[in-house]
């Protein structure tokens, strides 16, 4: 039986949840792929850190020639994370002929098209399957699954961190920044919040999603984001009475007659009754309308080690099945340009229902001034609530619109916000509607 031996370019948390199921259960894959898997090196950033696999020290080093012009490894595992020296690591593996498994989404968000066609170039494959959504097969569908189909709609809560705050700012019924300490605590958070936060992480995500579904790159700068941070508890509840409940979305729209494509990643209230909706904690959803199938929904946890464990092995199998077969181009991932001639779809047709949140001075005329302004961009009011304020001097004001457009109502918005009587930022929100996808 032919040996294959891999490599790895960091061994963290994901790289001993690697290294320790394959260990595990080596006869079995070994059994299902019809070679002999050997764990061969691992470069680390500290030989003496204490780690929870067994691993010889000789199969250890800071240096990361000790994989990477090993002629012998064929599969090098890239789990070290970053941009700038990763991309360098890859490069030099393909370059060697190596194949590549890389869970490092914001790598693949920037730089994923000269890295496809600097594996294509060199008859090699670079897997990725782990750098969306943990450990759902989401990349192996698009890319295999629904090959059939042509893509009409990609939605879906890719951020673990962020559906878990969420989900307990709701069952506890605490604000934003005591959940957000209790995730810190948990090891929730990513080092720099912002990619948790803030949109971030679920935006490069999405990058890779729309390149799958289209074949066509977006550039993250022209991509719609934005965090939980404004979330608050009374925007959960009043969420709620109004039938729905909030998550950050990851949203891929494309519009084929027109060749346009709206990208975006925001915080979205999703009807109760909606299955996505209901998908809690750190668990992950996305939800992919073909025009063969309808729609399919994948859900499954979307962080923690054995998740992207999961897919990063089994990129490793198709890894070695691309061994087996001479290196045939089946990358997937070097697709024809489908789209390239896509432009991003302008605000004023992304068509859509909105949820708007204002605090305002409580004084007579208030709500004429407000309703004049939204007239005035053509917004139409759906429906208005009034709630308390924690102070006597003012009061919050809630309304949802009927469908209208992303230009008008930012114009509205920021209209708002430069009134005396609003007395902070107002909060937007978008409504999803799954008849409109």
């Amino acid at each position: 039986m032919k040996k294959v031996k891999i490599g790895f370019l960091g061994l963290g948390v994901v790289g001993q949840g690697v290294w320790k199921h394959i260990s595990r259960n080596k006869e079995t894959l070994q059994q299902k792929l019809g070679v002999k898997l050997e764990l061969s090196k691992a470069v680390v950033s500290d030989l003496k850190r204490k780690r929870h696999i067994r691993i010889s020290q000789k199969k250890m080093s800071l240096d990361p020639d000790f994989v990477l012009k090993d002629p012998d490894i064929q599969i090098v595992c890239e789990l070290v994370g970053g941009v700038t020296q990763a991309k360098k690591w890859i490069e030099q593996a393909l370059r060697a002929g190596k194949c590549v498994v890389t869970a490092n989404k914001a790598l693949i968000c920037e730089y994923g098209e000269s890295l496809f066609a600097l594996a294509h170039k060199n008859g090699v494959r670079l897997f990725y399957e782990a750098s969306v959504a943990g450990g759902i097969p989401v990349i192996k569908t698009l890319r295999e699954g629904l090959v059939a189909n042509r893509i009409e709609n990609i939605h879906g809560i890719l951020n673990g961190t962020s559906n878990y705050i969420l989900t307990r700012m709701e069952e506890e019924n605490s604000d934003f920044p005591p959940i957000l300490e209790a995730a810190r605590k948990l090891g929730y958070v990513e080092a720099d919040e912002a990619l948790d936060l803030d949109g971030i992480d679920a935006a490069h995500k999405t990058v890779i999603l729309a390149y799958l579904a289209l074949g066509h790159w977006v550039s993250l700068k022209s991509i719609k984001i934005e965090g939980i941070r404004n979330i608050s508890l009374s925007d959960i509840q009043l969420a709620k009475e109004f039938g729905y409940r909030i998550k950050l979305v990851a949203h891929i729209c494309p519009n084929f007659s027109k060749k346009s494509v709206f990208v975006g990643v925001f915080p979205t209230l999703l009807p109760e009754t909606y299955p996505m909706a209901k998908v809690d904690q750190v668990f992950n959803a996305v939800s992919i309308t073909g025009d063969v199938l309808g729609t399919t929904t994948l859900v499954g946890r979307g962080a923690g080690q054995d998740a992207t464990a999961s897919s990063v092995i089994s990129d490793i199998a198709d890894s070695v099945l691309a061994l087996k077969n001479s290196h045939q181009d089946q990358n997937g991932a070097i697709l024809q340009d489908l789209a390239s001639d896509f432009s991003i779809t302008p605000m004023d047709q992304v068509q859509g229902c909105f949820y708007l949140r204002l605090k305002v001075v409580d004084q007579p005329g208030v709500l004429a001034k407000i309703a004049s302004v939204m007239a005035r961009y053509q917004i139409s009011i759906a429906r208005m609530i009034q709630k308390s304020s924690d102070d006597s001097q003012n009061a919050n004001l809630i309304f949802t619109t009927h469908k209208s457009n992303e230009k008008a109502i930012t114009q509205v918005s920021s209209h708002l916000a430069r009134l005396k009587i609003v007395q902070e930022k107002p909060l937007l929100i978008r409504i999803f509607e799954p008849a409109n996808t």
